[in-house]
């Protein structure tokens, strides 16, 4: 049935908005390449990015972390140990430290600078910058406001007209710390659960503007709440293209993936066979 909803939509011809979200007129999801694409590239590369965006995704996702000396870097894990040949903390070594550091099929470790620089001259993109500072060993009260600041400066200064960019986070120290420094600047609250009248409310109470949800066990009616309220909605793992289809029958608005292109790609497929 959802295959179906799907096809429907293609042969209407519906296309994206300017932002990429879904709308009346556009009920499809926009593809979300988490970590660029972590099944599909090795996650939180430049090759990933990359190659998403060149293949015509235009939503991204990401992990932001801070070194000891204070640099932006991107990184999922607390250590280094599952995706590089180094290992530890980067929030323990320096910038310097960090500079021969590979992934494990030899990639570059990715600075933030360098991840928006790329997409400085690309506007109409949509990026999620996750905001890893749960673990407070690693980030205590105390380091919030400096990582904050500088994420947000950051930010700022790549940013360019029309495109969106988003502060997310399971952690809401630093989305209350966002929400001082700017009082407009879109915001996600995440959590690993599906959406419930709780987490909406819990939105609503950090004024925060999207929520990052687990896509199964959401349900459409609660999607059209939080949608009713001014909410975006992103529902999470998509694993498989039917996480997708899935991602269509509940009125998403964002569906985070870790095989966007491969969903791209049916798309397509299946818009080709419509026009035939």
């Amino acid at each position: 049935m959802l295959r179906f909803v799907l096809l429907c939509q293609l042969f209407a011809g519906l296309t994206l908005t300017g932002n990429g979200f879904a709308d009346e007129s556009n009920p499809t999801p926009l593809i979300l390449a988490h970590r660029g694409g972590a099944y599909e590239f090795e996650e939180n590369t430049m090759q990933g990015f990359q190659t998403c965006y060149e293949r015509g995704i235009r939503g991204f996702e990401t992990d932001i972390r801070m070194t000891k000396d204070g640099v932006l870097v991107l990184l999922h894990d607390d250590t280094l140990d599952r995706t590089h040949d180094a290992s530890g903390a980067v929030e323990d070594k320096t910038a310097d430290q960090l500079k021969d550091v590979r992934t494990k099929q030899g990639q570059s470790f990715l600075l933030l600078d360098d991840f928006l620089k790329y997409f400085q001259d690309k506007p109409g993109v949509y990026l999620e910058l996750e905001m890893k500072t749960s673990n407070k060993s690693l980030y205590p009260d105390a380091r919030i406001a400096e990582y904050c600041q500088k994420l947000y400066a950051a930010a700022k200064q790549y940013k360019p007209t029309g495109s969106d960019y988003l502060f997310t986070s399971f952690d809401e120290r630093p989305l209350v710390a966002m929400r001082q420094q700017d009082a407009d600047w879109p915001i996600a609250i995440i959590a690993s659960k599906p959406l419930s009248t709780e987490f909406i409310e819990r939105a609503e109470r950090l004024q925060a503007t999207h929520i990052a949800c687990k896509i199964s066990g959401t349900s459409r009616d609660l999607v059209q709440k939080a949608q009713a309220q001014g909410f975006k909605v992103n529902g999470w793992p998509g694993h498989e293209v039917k996480d997708y289809y899935l991602a269509i029958g509940l009125g998403l608005d964002v569906a985070c993936t870790d095989i966007p292109t491969a969903i791209q790609q049916t798309k397509e497929n299946l818009s080709a066979k419509i026009e035939k």
